[in-house]
């Protein structure tokens, strides 16, 4: 018996995943007996349960999956969480995140119930990141070395939904018989995927503007983001820093508390307010406020040419 909970959020790795589960639990067994699988907005989770309390047939066990959970509503998920409460030993249920937030209610069933818990979302931390690719390459039949790693890791930044068809490509090309160096990996990479607000917000507090410009581009580019979301992700970064400003916050827990945050975020807002002084964070407010203006029409220029000065300019506040 068994009760495993997989979510994440990009949607291609969360599938292959799960995939690979359901491959695992089948074995040698017969697909076409063992597994019940639902999907889509119609059907109910009494059907779910239903198949998870019937006998196997011919088989050892059964394999019902569940997907989307996060659709149901608290009051919804009664039956399934009953159930959780005794589950069947010769079923394995296995439960997929999607359709929006799970509740807690089912959360802590699955944990009561002895049931495993996984997330497919990779690390944030760059070299955590890489190691999560180095793994995944291992099980996909690729050798690859840490700098080729890094490589992947640098180009597809928050696109990682494309990892899982490079890594195909990368398996038929090579197989496993060497590590993989950069320049083998290189010609099959693409473009540069999207990245996490906290790389530009590091970049334009590292005054490095190549790097924070060729990072805008990516984030308005392949990510997605429309200009006015970054906007939002700059304001909320500079108007931390502002709550720093005459707080005389002389540690990082001070600074801790005062913000609301804790750990690294507190002791990076703290530098680099100390980088920038009172004086460049007002300064970084005013740049803010006037291509907000300009974004609403205030001049005639393009959005992007308007965030693109706006990060130059935000790039080289110094005290």
């Amino acid at each position: 018996m068994g009760v495993h909970m997989v979510t994440g959020s990009d949607e291609s790795i969360l599938r292959a995943a799960v995939t690979d589960l359901v491959h695992e639990l089948v074995g040698d067994g017969d697909r076409s007996l063992m597994v019940d699988e639902f999907e889509g907005e119609d059907y109910e989770l009494r059907s779910v349960v239903d198949a998870a309390q019937t006998a196997p047939f011919l088989t050892e066990r059964r394999v019902v999956v569940a997907r989307d959970v996060g659709r149901f509503a608290t009051d919804e998920l009664a039956p399934l969480v009953g159930y959780l409460g005794d589950p069947l030993p010769s079923t394995e249920l296995v439960l997929v995140g999607g359709g929006g937030r799970l509740a807690k209610a089912l959360t802590d069933a699955v944990k009561a119930a002895g049931g495993t818990s996984r997330s497919t979302d990779p690390p944030q931390r760059a070299r955590d990141r890489q190691g999560w690719i180095v793994e995944q390459a291992t099980a996909a039949g690729v050798r690859l070395s840490a700098p080729a790693a890094a490589a992947v890791a640098a180009r597809l930044g928050e696109d990682v939904g494309r990892l899982d068809g490079l890594l195909a490509t990368l398996a038929g090309t090579f197989g496993a018989s060497r590590a993989l160096k950069p320049e083998d990996v290189e010609p099959f990479l693409g473009e540069g995927g999207g990245v996490p607000p906290w790389e530009l917000t590091d970049a334009i507090d590292g005054g490095d503007t190549a790097v924070a410009l060729a990072l805008l581009q990516r984030m308005t580019g392949a990510g997605g983001r429309h200009p006015l979301q970054l906007m939002a992700i700059l304001h909320a970064h500079y108007v931390r820093l502002a709550r720093l400003d005459g707080a005389d916050a002389s540690s990082e827990a001070e600074a801790a508390e005062l913000l609301g945050i804790k750990g690294f975020p507190a002791k990076k807002a703290l530098t680099q307010y100390r980088r920038l002084g009172g004086d460049g964070v007002r300064r970084a407010i005013d740049l803010l406020a006037g291509a907000d203006l300009d974004l609403r029409g205030r001049r005639d220029l393009d959005p992007d040419v308007v965030m693109e000065i706006l990060v130059a300019r935000l790039s080289r506040l110094r005290r």
